[in-house]
């Protein structure tokens, strides 16, 4: 058995080079366009969001009025347990986070996660807890419900 057979092939066959006369091997007059028409020209073509002339779907849309429309609902607050330091509740709840500015008043979830350190016994309602969050609060004499 000859090492010919095992030889991969090493020639690439190149794109035909559209519009560049008979020689490139794509036709020399319309060069696979076609005959006329918008998608024949240079630079022709329709944009993706066009619907062939029916009214388009964002005019279709009732329009939105106001600045508050933009505001987007971010999903979770994270805190550090050094954060919870600076809260001056004993009791931490998603209120008085909000209340302290802790956090933004658009959060709608808050998760306490174990970086930093918690020196102070403080009670936790209602928030997500990491598990190294967690034993970091009761070992502190916290509690988390």
């Amino acid at each position: 058995m000859s090492l010919l057979n095992k030889l991969t092939s090493i020639r690439k066959s190149l794109p035909k080079r559209v519009g560049r006369g008979y020689g490139s091997g794509k036709g020399g007059h319309n060069s696979g366009r076609g005959q006329k028409g918008q998608n024949s020209r240079r630079g022709g073509g329709v944009a993706i969001w066009f619907e062939g002339g029916q009214l388009p779907l964002i005019k279709r849309m009732p329009m939105q009025r106001g600045k508050s429309k933009l505001n987007v609902v971010r999903p979770t607050a994270q805190l550090n347990l050094t954060e919870l330091n600076n809260v001056k509740a004993d009791i931490i709840t998603l209120d008085t986070l909000k209340l302290e500015k802790v956090i933004d008043a658009r959060f709608k979830k808050a998760k306490i996660i174990s970086s930093g350190e918690i020196t102070r016994k403080v009670t936790v309602e209602g928030i997500g807890v990491t598990e190294g969050a967690k034993t970091a609060i009761e070992k502190a004499g916290g509690k988390v419900l």
